[in-house]
């Protein structure tokens, strides 16, 4: 295929992106070198930080000293200063726009923030061998967005080269660990006009040369932090005059964890973060805990999610204590478009080093891409989300997680014959 970029500058950018992973709402370093990339290339608009979010909409935002901590880290690492200003407060991302004709509109959705993983430095670990291993200490690129954000860039760069007749557009979203980018950018309106829109992740345990068309029935979730509100009271003089809210996220958690599974499919809860109480001998007056419900189905998740209220509910009720609940990200179930897919198996067959397609397979984890795809597929639009394999030593969000760099160029070469494809054919 013709389009592709040199497969070299691929890796060089997949590996400078890896050096300096940031997380979820914190990729200020990150956008600002996307952006470097885009001006590069002869791109119509660029929309940075909060042009390219519907901040409002925004949940999991870290506190304002964990903000500072990485907009100076970005800074001291030489991003540039007109675009880090952009991004204050955690106004992450960015979207890219390409105006060639009247044509369709067509979108690309890549995710670009890293996780709170401490690399490996293990001799067997590629990164930590040839020298391109995480600076930041306790954060790495242990699933690939790193390797997503350098497609991005390859497929908008291979497009601006091309004969594509239309509009589009390459989305860098931020936080989808947190499953809370995906909302802000879906409403952000710069999908209103989308008629095709293609998402993409690497790996999934599906070795390089394989290429997933279309991804199905990922689990729809929610997660969320709630806090329980008590009374202090000394626990041995006066503990009749406490009220315990440690003992009400307790009495939360054992029963959260026994919510009847449901016929209709797949259900998840999991209490991932237990914070409580202050000294041993105090009846806790506080007490925190980070939660998630899952479904195969949105409304499995709803299922899951209405019972998960109603135990937190009844726990602070039996334990005298107020409770709060706060959204921390949420993503419905994916659904790709057989006719969308049908053009990624197409273009995937003719590629010389793709040598198994799979026309649809299921998702076990979760994706807030899901929220970009159905904003699209509710305004009469066709969404897929492609899988690009890659050969990773170790199983996604791992130390020594990795990927191999052929597939930068099989990702983009194949993402972007889809995109041309559709500029010739239409949706």
């Amino acid at each position: 295929m013709d389009h592709s970029i040199d497969a070299e500058r691929l890796v060089d950018l997949r590996r400078e992106f890896h050096q300096r992973p940031e997380p979820a709402w914190r990729e200020f370093w990150t956008t600002c070198r996307i952006v470097d990339e885009l001006e590069r290339l002869d791109v119509t608009e660029i929309h940075v930080g909060p042009d390219a979010l519907a901040t409002e909409r925004r949940v999991a935002v870290p506190d304002a000293e964990e903000l500072e901590f990485w907009f100076e880290r970005a800074r001291s690492a030489g991003a540039r200063e007109s675009t880090l200003e952009r991004l204050e407060g955690g106004n992450t991302g960015a979207v890219a726009v390409l105006e060639r004709g009247d044509g369709p509109t067509v979108a690309l959705r890549v995710d670009i923030d890293g996780l709170p993983i401490e690399e490996s430095t293990d001799g067997d670990h590629a990164p930590a061998a040839e020298g391109f291993r995480s600076r930041h200490e306790g954060t790495m690129h242990a699933c690939g967005h790193d390797a997503h954000a350098t497609i991005g860039l390859g497929v908008l760069e291979a497009v601006t080269e091309s004969d594509f007749d239309g509009t589009f557009k390459v989305i860098f979203q931020p936080s989808e660990e947190r499953i809370a980018g995906g909302e802000p950018v879906a409403k952000s309106g710069h999908l209103d006009d989308v008629d095709a829109l293609l998402a993409v992740h690497v790996g999934l345990n599906y070795p390089t040369g394989t290429v997933v068309a279309g991804i199905e029935g990922s689990l729809a979730v929610r997660q969320m932090a709630v806090t329980f509100a008590g009374a202090p009271a000394h626990a041995g003089a006066r503990p009749n005059e406490g009220r315990n809210a440690n003992q009400a996220l307790a009495t939360a958690t054992t029963n959260l964890h026994g919510i009847a599974r449901h016929s209709d499919g797949i259900t998840r809860v999991n209490v991932g973060v237990i914070e409580g109480g202050t000294a041993v001998n105090v009846v806790s007056e506080r007490a925190y805990m980070e939660a998630e419900v899952r479904g195969g189905t949105t409304e499995l998740m709803e299922y899951m999610y209405a019972n998960t209220r109603r135990i937190i509910q009844s726990a602070a009720e039996m334990h005298d204590c107020e409770f709060e609940i706060e959204p921390q990200g949420s993503a419905p179930s994916i659904e790709s478009d057989d006719r969308l897919s049908d053009v990624v198996a197409t273009v995937a067959d003719d590629h010389p080093s793709v040598d198994r397609i799979l026309e649809s397979e299921r998702l076990a984890g979760s994706e807030d891409a899901a929220h970009l795809m159905t904003e699209v597929q509710d305004r009469g639009g066709i969404a897929a989300y492609v899988g690009i394999g890659t050969d990773h030593p170790t199983g996604h969000h791992t130390s020594t997680f990795d990927v191999d760099e052929a597939s930068l160029e099989i990702g983009v070469d194949v993402l972007t014959g889809t995109v041309l494809e559709i500029g010739e054919a239409g949706v």
